[in-house]
C-alpha cells in the first residue's frame, strides 16, 4: 500500500520545512509519498521546500484551501490519501494512528480527533473565540453524525485518510475551507450510505 500525504500551503515559511522533514522522519508501514501544494505563496514557502522526496505543485495564483487539496488529490499516485496541514498543529507522528484501521481493515476512511474530551479551558479553549470554534466544532459535528448515522466527534480534523479512487469520484467543487470540512465529509458519507 502507497500512502499519499497532501499538504496545502499558502504562506507557510515559518513552519513548512519542519513540516517536510517530520513527514520525511515519521517511519509509517507502508509507502509514502508527499506532495506539497503551493496556493501561490508571496512569501519564502516556495524556499524552504526542498528535496527530491517532495512533489511540489503550484498554483499561479491563489485558489484557496480546497481547490489545493483537489489538485493533490490529481496528482496522488498512492492507494490512499491523508490531509497535513503545514501549520504544525498535528505531528506526523499521529498518521499511525490514523493508518490503522485501514491497515486493519476496520475502516475504509479514518478521520482524526482533536476533540474526543471535555474542553481544556486553560489550554486549546482559553479564549472565548478558542471556546466558540470548539462549541460550533463540536454542534456540527454532532449534527451530521445525526444527519448521516455515522459518529463523527471532529468534523474540522486536518487529518482524514480515504481511498485515492474515492476523492476522484466525489467532484468536490468548493474551493475555500469548507471544501475541506462540510463538502469533503458530507460527500464520504453520502457515498457510505
Amino acid at each position: 500500500m502507497k500512502l499519499s500525504i497532501i499538504v496545502p500551503v499558502y504562506n507557510e515559511e515559518k513552519t513548512i520545512g519542519e513540516v517536510i522533514q517530520k513527514l520525511r522522519e515519521v517511519k509509517l508501514p507502508v509507502e509514502k509519498e508527499i506532495i506539497v501544494v503551493d496556493d501561490a505563496s508571496t512569501d519564502k514557502t516556495l524556499q524552504n521546500i526542498k528535496g527530491k522526496d517532495v512533489k511540489l505543485i503550484r498554483h499561479s495564483k491563489n485558489l484557496g484551501k480546497g481547490a489545493a487539496l483537489r489538485t493533490g488529490f490529481e496528482k496522488a499516485e498512492g492507494d490512499y490519501i491523508i490531509i497535513q496541514d503545514a501549520d504544525l498543529e498535528y505531528h506526523p507522528s499521529e498518521i499511525n494512528k490514523v493508518l490503522k484501521p485501514v491497515l486493519e481493515k476496520k475502516a475504509d476512511v479514518v478521520y482524526g480527533s482533536r476533540l474526543n474530551r471535555m474542553p481544556h479551558f486553560t489550554k486549546e479553549e482559553r479564549s472565548p473565540r478558542l471556546f466558540f470554534h470548539y462549541l460550533a466544532n463540536r454542534v456540527l459535528s454532532f449534527m451530521a453524525s445525526v444527519f448521516y448515522g455515522k459518529w463523527i466527534t471532529d468534523i474540522s480534523t486536518c487529518y482524514k485518510l480515504f481511498p485515492t479512487n474515492v476523492a476522484r469520484e466525489l467532484k468536490l467543487e468548493r474551493n475555500g475551507f469548507d471544501m475541506d470540512n462540510a463538502e469533503l465529509t458530507s460527500k464520504l458519507l453520502e457515498m457510505a450510505r
